[in-house]
């Protein structure tokens, strides 16, 4: 596109986007994120930020305080903490026609806004944008050499794509079946007109629960498109974020194949489901490529019980599903607000 198009289509980008930022336990990469959006060259945007955190370092609480006041950002504290039950919480606040969603420890280029709206232009097929991430920990494994063009065959299928979507290291735009959860975004009707919101049933770090709101997307008739010019740095920092419990913990482990399990029962068929739940078991615990993890006896056995343990779990959270939508964090919300309007 030469020079003289693009300013004419960035002239057109006036659709108006909320973005979201939900957040715990963050402190620096916090007010990173937020400055970042902030100075982004688009006309009409608001921030929301979901702010699951107890208490903030006296900075923190400075800077966000003196942001929400001056109208840069909506700031929402909450007493609990689920990353699907914040997103789901600020959907119902945000006013924008494009519902963009960030993490709490990103770094974004000038232009980010403009690359993530222009997709919606003029392509009503495409319901979700998903952005490239330059993962700081994933692009240390290649150098940051490695370059895609077009994704395998196997990216597309929902049994075993998991293992790969690459969308660190893809350099051509095309239709994708998931997106990141830490540069994602959506047309608002997908959650007003389709009814749809993210499961509050996937527990911990919430792993999956952006793979199972996608698939769930795209049996609206939608596309799911992958551009790599809206791409953002994501710092992957060790504490905070969706990481409200230890990685070394019984209940992280348990939850981390809880949510994996989960999102297959509820949307893949019986086969799918064996090779999803076989390529897990292949990967995660016998440690087999991409995982690389030990193959210590000992090691295997104990991911081993940790795997059948949260398939248990989840078979127990999916056959709840018949009569549990699971929006607990949600109706814990809407509870709150009538008790403080009627006060």
């Amino acid at each position: 596109m030469n020079t003289e198009s693009l300013t004419q289509q960035n002239q057109q980008l006036t659709i108006p986007i909320s973005i979201i930022i939900p957040t715990y336990n963050r402190e620096e990469p916090l007010v990173d994120s937020i400055a970042d959006v902030l100075k982004q060259d688009y006309p009409n945007f608001e921030v929301l930020v979901v702010d699951q955190t107890a208490s903030h370092q006296p900075e923190v609480q400075a800077y966000l305080e003196a942001q929400a006041n001056a109208g840069k950002i909506k700031w929402f504290r909450l007493s609990w903490a689920s990353l699907p039950g914040a997103r789901n919480y600020a959907v119902r606040r945000a006013s924008g026609e494009i519902i963009l969603f960030l993490d709490d420890d990103v770094r974004l280029p000038d232009g980010f806004l403009v690359a993530h709206a222009r997709n919606y232009l003029d392509r009503p097929e495409i319901g979700a944008v998903a952005g490239r991430v330059f993962d700081r920990m994933k692009l240390g494994d290649s150098g940051g050499e490695l370059e895609i063009e077009d994704l395998p065959s196997e990216a597309a299928d929902p049994g075993i794509a998991w293992y790969h979507i690459d969308l660190v290291h893809t350099v051509k735009p095309q239709q994708v079946i998931s997106a990141r959860g830490c540069n994602m975004s959506f047309r608002r009707e997908i959650f007003t007109k389709y009814g749809l919101h993210f499961d509050e049933r996937f527990r911990g770090s919430a792993v999956r629960e952006e793979s199972d709101f996608c698939l769930r997307l795209r049996q609206t008739g939608y596309q799911i498109w992958y551009d790599p010019q809206a791409s953002l740095v994501h710092l992957g920092e060790e504490s905070g974020g969706c990481h409200d419990i230890s990685t070394r913990s019984l209940q992280y482990q348990i939850t981390f194949y809880h949510n994996h399990f989960f999102m297959g029962l509820k949307n893949l068929t019986p086969t799918e489901c064996l090779r999803f739940f076989g390529k897990l078991f292949d990967c995660h615990v016998l440690g087999n490529p991409p995982c690389y993890k030990s193959g210590s006896p000992i090691k295997i056995i104990t991911r081993g019980s940790f795997y059948t343990l949260g398939f248990f779990s989840a078979l127990k959270t999916w056959i709840k599903s018949s009569w549990d939508d699971g929006q607990i964090y949600t109706r814990q919300a809407e509870l709150n607000s009538q008790k403080t309007a009627s006060n």
